[in-house]
């Protein structure tokens, strides 16, 4: 088993209740869900809007390989009603989901780059992550989480509103 660290952000429609879906599919479809943070809502980054994103952070243990797992994000994340648009424009989504990290691997091709490429940047990702996981080591930076959040120049609005209710980690 793999254990890897997904950020999930929504920012339309039942902003609890898209994290709390997705959540359920990836359980089915992905792995086991060991950990989540709680959900922090976060200004956009990267662009403006109105509307407010939920992000919240998981820990999953997965058979698959991190190509064999994006594949499955994006599913869930069509499944969930996400259309996908031009690449690398941010906007409004029903869904996201980043594979920030699997393992301690360094992985860049056309498809795919673990670490995520801009986790070190966004305070909204780092947030979540350091509850769950503040001493993982980013394969890259070689710093542990909790300190790239430390050393984060993100200025962007953040609050931790709470957990999602009926999501517990998988238990035999």
């Amino acid at each position: 088993m793999n254990t890897c660290y997904l950020l999930l952000g929504t920012n339309l429609g039942d902003r609890r209740n898209n994290l709390l879906q997705t959540c359920s599919l990836l359980e089915v479809n992905a792995g086991r869900i060991n950990k989540i943070s709680g959900i922090y809502e976060t200004e956009p980054w990267g662009f403006s809007s109105d509307q407010w994103f939920y992000n919240m952070a998981m820990e999953l243990q997965t058979e698959l390989t991190p190509e064999n797992l994006l594949t499955i994000l994006l599913q869930t994340e069509k499944m969930m009603g996400r259309e996908r648009t031009e690449k690398d424009i941010y906007e409004n989504r029903i869904i996201d989901i980043d594979l920030l990290l699997f393992e301690n691997q360094i992985i860049k091709t056309k498809t795919l780059e673990i670490p995520h490429p801009r986790l070190h940047l966004r305070k909204f990702a780092l947030s979540p992550l350091v509850e769950i996981a503040p001493d993982i080591i980013h394969p890259v930076l070689k710093k542990k989480i909790k300190f790239l959040l430390d050393e984060c120049h993100d200025k962007s609005k953040i609050s931790n509103i709470g957990h999602l209710q009926n999501i517990q980690p998988y238990s035999k």
